[in-house]
């Protein structure tokens, strides 16, 4: 997967836009980041998840996802390798990390 590609998955996502963050472009739903791209290299990607979600992840796809070291992965935040990435785990990731950030109103507006 390229970083394109994660860019293009990331704002299919309702109401999602591509601001910026520390020099580093992120997507946000409601203001809030739930990814981000190009940190600590241009072959990564950040996902915004609960530490729960995160576990998940890490199990299912160890080559792919792997905790952010520090405070912020304790927390949930998580590293994409994207070349090891496949499209449709990382499309779940994002639309997961999505829906933790999104505003109540536009998630349950989804879910009818």
């Amino acid at each position: 997967m390229t970083a394109n590609e994660f860019r293009r998955m990331a704002l299919r996502l309702p109401d999602a836009i591509e601001a910026a963050h520390m020099g580093h472009p992120d997507f946000r739903v409601g203001g809030k980041i739930f990814a981000t791209l190009g940190y600590p290299g241009k072959s990564f990607a950040m996902v915004a998840l609960t530490p729960e979600q995160q576990e998940l992840f890490v199990r299912a796809e160890p080559k792919t996802f792997t905790p952010v070291p520090g405070g912020w992965g304790r927390q949930g935040s998580t590293h994409v390798l994207l070349p090891a990435a496949k499209k449709s785990a990382v499309r779940e990731a994002l639309t997961v990390a999505w829906r933790n950030r999104a505003p109540k109103q536009l998630t349950e507006h989804l879910n009818r």
